[in-house]
């Protein structure tokens, strides 16, 4: 489509025509990035898939059949999967429920609570708490499981549902992630006006603050949840009991016994893929908060 554009140039009118064609080269440097992404979403998708199809293969299909085509052996590998040790499966399934919902939900408040306080709050020592935290985020959990373990130790705590929650409490990232949230969100013009008409900072806290701040609130439950979900380390060492153990460590009990019982290799691979499936449902069902905040953004804009 063209349109035609009138300059002056001196005293002379000149029409030049102007199109609204899309540039070739915009279309050109349009396509690494998409290509990038595409093949990062592969990657990440591809073992996903492998360990989809081969929970349907038996012992037999798995070492002689494509990677990619589908098996047989799906039901039977669910019936030994879940007939193992008088169905401890389960039992690992809802202990893992238990930490990721719980731990994910406390860690979740606790975040939102710290980040609040530091994004809204003047407070002695605020700058040098807030410097340990930012400290905190660049060291690896893994070795903070040593030393948590002792502490767990001297309270007497180990192999209970405790010694998994208790640490998980605190997630330097979660708080970190909700001050910068809350700063940006929350007015400190609304918070005034709240005080101002006599509310409560409880109240403040709850009818104002959070709900302001759930699109943020979520994403740190999600990435604990997530954190949990996957964490080996913490349960392997702080828990002794088998009904206590999550799925990770569960599974990984099972790949030991493996070598000797060939069978129990694809009661893994079900139970890795069943294991799966509440990590997408939990990340389908929480997506609508934040298209929600993406949304609402758009219209303050």
């Amino acid at each position: 489509m063209t349109s035609t554009a009138t300059h002056i140039v001196g005293r002379r009118l000149t029409r030049v025509p102007v199109t609204d064609a899309p540039v070739g080269r915009s279309h050109k440097g349009a396509f690494w990035p998409t290509f990038a992404l595409i093949a990062g979403a592969l990657y990440c998708l591809f073992p996903l898939v492998w360990v989809v199809i081969a929970s349907t293969k038996s012992s037999r299909e798995l070492f002689t059949t494509s990677t990619l085509l589908p098996g047989t052996g799906l039901w039977d590998n669910l019936t030994t999967l879940f007939a193992y040790n008088d169905g401890v499966y389960v039992k690992w399934a809802l202990n893992t429920v238990l930490f990721a919902g719980v731990g994910g939900l406390a860690s979740m408040v606790v975040s939102g609570l710290a980040g609040y306080a530091f994004a809204k709050f003047e407070f002695r020592g605020k700058g040098l708490l807030f410097k340990l935290l930012l400290a905190g985020v660049l060291v690896p959990g893994i070795t903070l499981a040593i030393p948590q373990y002792f502490i767990m130790a001297g309270l007497g705590l180990t192999n209970t549902y405790w010694s998994v929650l208790l640490p998980m409490l605190i997630s330097p990232f979660g708080i970190f992630l909700a001050r910068i949230y809350a700063a940006s969100s929350v007015p400190d013009e609304t918070l005034e006006a709240a005080r101002l008409d006599g509310a409560s900072e409880f109240a403040i806290l709850r009818k104002i603050t959070f709900p302001i701040m759930l699109p943020g609130l979520v994403t740190v439950f999600m990435l604990q949840f997530v954190a949990i979900w996957n964490n080996f380390l913490l349960p392997y060492l702080m828990l002794s009991g088998e009904d206590k153990y999550p799925l990770t460590v569960g599974l990984f009990t099972l790949v030991s016994r493996g070598t000797n019982e060939p069978a129990l290799h694809t009661a893994v691979i079900t139970g890795s893929a069943l294991a799966v499936i509440p990590l997408v449902l939990l990340m389908l069902w929480l997506s609508r908060y934040w298209r929600l905040d993406l949304i609402s953004g758009g219209l303050k804009g």
